[in-house]
């Protein structure tokens, strides 16, 4: 909870009242401001995801037409005073009365206050107990009875762990907009595991794909039974192994009976190497891109290449660079930052990357690199933190504010993507870029929200070419 402390929750003890010091109309509170934070880990916590406290859209509709806190954060602001304040540590609870008056939103500054009104034998106390609001109106009222300590106690506070909640709506305007137009069809290629086939229903039920199952039969429909979902509307494509459901599913594309590819349980080298191998390459390279959904960071975020170019040349990382920028300007954004990473935002001749970030900006100051800010060499974290580009002195249209990090080998992006995905709790879509058609590139893994996220972006991007003509 956002907390505003006075008296002793300044210090790092708390100090409770005995039931023999204690006397009728005594008296204590806390303060605190009920922000989004409070809400959601109040819900996260008791399992309390009412839509009226979570969901502004749902919220608008209802009773008081925005979010409100839930009534039992009041109801906890209370037990904090009873339990840390008034009587404090040792106190037992024998019985809370509530009443909820008003609501409590977001950004409202609540205090709670309890007031002795009783004092009984056997260390009983009652108490009145109300909350009210920065306007100085009444939201709770109730009455509690407790156990007052006998002894006086002084405990050293408890250092509550720091808590960062995991938002993941990064890409959620993304997939609603996906959502939004009719399903692409996507020949999912060698769905011959549960996870694959699974993926292919999920693609489909979320209204993005109409999947084309191309693989041996046989082994799909094992798959499918192993995952015990059906295939009746599903459309498959038989052929005898994986090699050939790479080879069928680039035919389908390049006849346009499929807009997009979607790997399944080949590997992957099967697949880009049919399409490669295919009129489906472009004179672009070939790329893959994760978008990321990164909870300490307040937009979406592209790494790459993470996935298919092992050590590219100045000339790939071009071509890198330009398929990145097109899928943001695919997806909206006009004009997207891109960091060109290395391990110092300063040239260094020994340092390969810190040559190839220079050049790359030169690039894209004459034209060779359109449709985007791109800038480097920049260190990774003064590419997303302003702070630490004001620290280091660097002026630049991108540092602090990156949209897409272009890493300086596969390793170095691959090892970025990992450790963002399982320290930082983000998730990633996989997408391939380069080629005439869009194709998903998920991990066994990979989240629901990572998967129908990767689907959402092949929908949009087959969207924007439809309306271009690319």
């Amino acid at each position: 909870m956002s907390d505003r402390r006075t008296g002793d929750e300044e210090g790092g003890f708390l100090r409770n009242r005995t039931h023999d010091e204690i006397q009728p109309g005594d008296s204590a509170s806390i303060t605190r401001l009920v922000s989004r934070d409070d809400i959601e880990l109040f819900a996260a916590v008791s399992g309390d995801v009412n839509p009226a406290h979570l969901d502004a859209t749902f919220a608008a509709t209802g009773f008081f037409g925005q979010i409100v806190a839930h009534g039992m954060w009041t109801g906890a602001l209370v037990s904090a005073v009873i339990g840390t304040r008034l009587p404090g540590p040792g106190t037992i609870y024998l019985d809370q009365e509530l009443k909820f008056l008003k609501p409590v939103v977001p950004g409202d500054v609540v205090t709670a206050t309890v007031e002795v009104a009783e004092k009984r034998e056997d260390r009983v106390l009652v108490l009145d107990t109300r909350c009210t609001n920065r306007a100085g109106e009444e939201v709770l009222s109730g009455r509690a009875t407790v156990i007052a300590p006998d002894r006086r106690i002084e405990w050293p506070r408890a250092h509550l762990p720091d808590v960062t909640l995991r938002r993941h709506d990064r890409y959620e305007r993304f997939v609603e907009r996906a959502r939004a137009l009719p399903p692409i069809r996507v020949a999912i290629v060698h769905p011959c595991s549960p996870d694959a086939v699974i993926g292919a229903v999920e693609a489909r039920d979320a209204g993005l794909f109409e999947p084309i199952l191309v693989g041996p039969e046989g082994k799909i429909r094992a798959a499918a039974e192993a995952a015990q979902v059906l295939l009746e509307d599903m459309v498959l494509e038989p052929v005898p192994h994986s090699h050939a459901a790479a080879e069928r599913a680039v035919e389908l594309a390049l006849a346009g009976q499929v807009e997009a590819l979607a790997k399944g349980s080949l590997h992957t080298e099967e697949l880009l190497g049919a399409v490669v191998r295919s009129r489906l390459r472009t004179e672009r390279r070939i790329s893959h891109v994760y978008g990321m959904d990164v909870p300490a960071y307040d937009k979406p975020l592209i790494i790459t290449d993470a996935a298919i170019n092992i050590q590219p040349t100045l000339p790939e990382k071009r071509d890198i660079c330009q398929n990145a920028i097109d899928l943001f300007r695919q997806l909206g954004v006009q004009k997207p930052k891109v960091a060109v990473l290395a391990a110092v935002e300063t040239v260094n001749p020994g340092m390969p990357a810190t040559l190839d970030a220079a050049a790359l900006t030169v690039m894209a100051a004459r034209g060779q690199i359109t449709g985007g800010v791109v800038d480097g060499p920049l260190a990774f974290d003064n590419a997303v933190s302003p702070d630490a580009a004001r620290t280091k002195g660097i002026v630049s249209p991108v540092a602090g504010k990156a949209d897409i990090l272009l890493v300086p080998d596969l390793e170095a992006g691959n090892m970025l993507a990992k450790q963002l995905t399982h320290f930082s709790g983000a998730t990633a879509a996989g997408l391939v870029l380069g080629a005439r058609v869009p194709i998903v590139l998920t991990s066994r893994s990979d989240p629901l929200s990572a998967r129908i996220a990767s689907a959402a972006l092949a929908r949009l991007v087959v969207e924007a070419r439809s309306i271009t003509g690319n």
